[in-house]
């Protein structure tokens, strides 16, 4: 007895197909690393903010120094009439302070997430799933592996970036500890650059996770859209249809094919015979064409059915092999003959209706 594995059916080793890939889009499955996104984000936003903070900066001491001259005098500042114009000015300051770098995260993050995922809008990933409420659910989904992985993940970032930080202020102890003997300003500069080498090494190390982790995504990805043998033959069935119901209308349409073709034998001036395989219905119809057609033809069976019909409806039977197959094997059903037949076929007619006219006479 021979032994059929059935779980070679059910386990998911195909590869997925281009519609199983466009429904998980619909679904928002999609390759979307968060830590990507916001490495990215942070990484424009430090960047914009290290490019514009001289700009940044004057705005905010020329405001500093303003509010400070403005407020000795705090009745006349906290004046009702002065209150509005003082109030929009502190808004338009910090506008003018926060939009820039607000834009640098709005537009970073668009420009990432269409690289991504390009451009997707799906509404599936906010219904609500009654799944999500169950406490047994959510302990599983908090134990998962995913969960595991995403705590590992948070402790090797945390654990390189502090190294990462340990290791460049430790190399730079000595500069670092002359900083407060310095004047106010070279500190603060000498700060601030210190601050940027540190930050700037601890994102380039996080961006390195991030495109690890969107690599680890990727593969999560396809591996949860591979599939079965047997979910590719329903997709097949679906897509291209169930192979037993098209050999069926295949049939269908070949027998009314079939039965269209056979009624027009009556209708032929002549059938031309091999005469025992071949056998080709002629018809002669000058407002038509301008030249004989055929209406219908067969091989063995068929040809026997049209021999039948024909001498049924006094249709001349012509016995001529080369022709018979030549008009087989070239011309289709309702195409007229070909030049290079006009002769051999016009000396068949010319047969066939001398026959008719003796016919005529008797």
């Amino acid at each position: 007895m021979i032994k059929i594995n059935l779980q070679l059916f059910s386990e998911k080793t195909e590869k997925p197909t281009p519609k199983r890939r466009r429904e998980a889009r619909k679904e928002g499955q999609v390759v979307q690393s968060r830590e990507l996104t916001s490495v990215v984000i942070l990484f424009c936003c430090f960047i914009g903010l290290k490019l514009l903070i001289e700009v940044i900066g004057k705005k905010l001491s020329n405001f500093a120094v303003n509010i400070f001259n403005e407020i000795k005098d705090a009745d006349s500042y906290l004046n009702i009439n002065n209150l509005i114009p003082n109030g929009l000015n502190i808004v338009a300051t910090f506008a003018y302070v926060a939009l820039p770098i607000l834009g640098i995260a709005f537009i970073s993050a668009l420009v990432i997430n269409y690289i991504q995922i390009g451009f997707l809008f799906t509404s599936k990933t906010l219904q609500l799933k009654f799944d999500r409420l169950n406490p047994v659910e959510g302990l599983k989904r908090i134990f998962s592996k995913r969960s595991l992985m995403d705590l590992f993940k948070s402790v090797i970032k945390v654990i390189l970036a502090v190294y990462v930080a340990y290791s460049y202020i430790k190399d730079n102890i000595t500069k670092i500890l002359q900083y407060p003997q310095m004047e106010l300003v070279e500190s603060l500069v000498g700060f601030s650059n210190l601050t940027y080498n540190v930050l700037i090494r601890v994102l380039g190390v996080l961006l390195v996770i991030a495109i690890i982790d969107y690599f680890f995504q990727w593969r999560q990805h396809e591996k949860s859209l591979m599939m079965s043998k047997q979910e590719l033959k329903e997709e097949y069935k679906q897509t291209e249809g169930d192979p037993l119901i098209k050999s069926k209308i295949k049939e269908r349409q070949r027998r009314l094919a079939m039965s269209r073709m056979m009624q027009e034998v009556p209708k032929a001036d002549v059938i031309i015979t091999n005469p025992t395989h071949y056998a080709v219905a002629l018809k002669y119809d000058r407002e038509k064409f301008e030249a004989p057609y055929v209406v219908a033809k067969g091989v063995d069976l068929i040809a026997e059915n049209i021999k039948k019909i024909a001498k049924e409806n006094d249709i001349p039977i012509v016995e001529n092999k080369p022709l018979a197959q030549t008009l087989y094997n070239n011309i289709e059903i309702g195409q007229m003959i070909t030049e290079d037949l006009y002769e051999a076929v016009a000396e068949v007619l010319a047969y066939v209706y001398s026959l008719k006219d003796e016919i005529r006479r008797t």
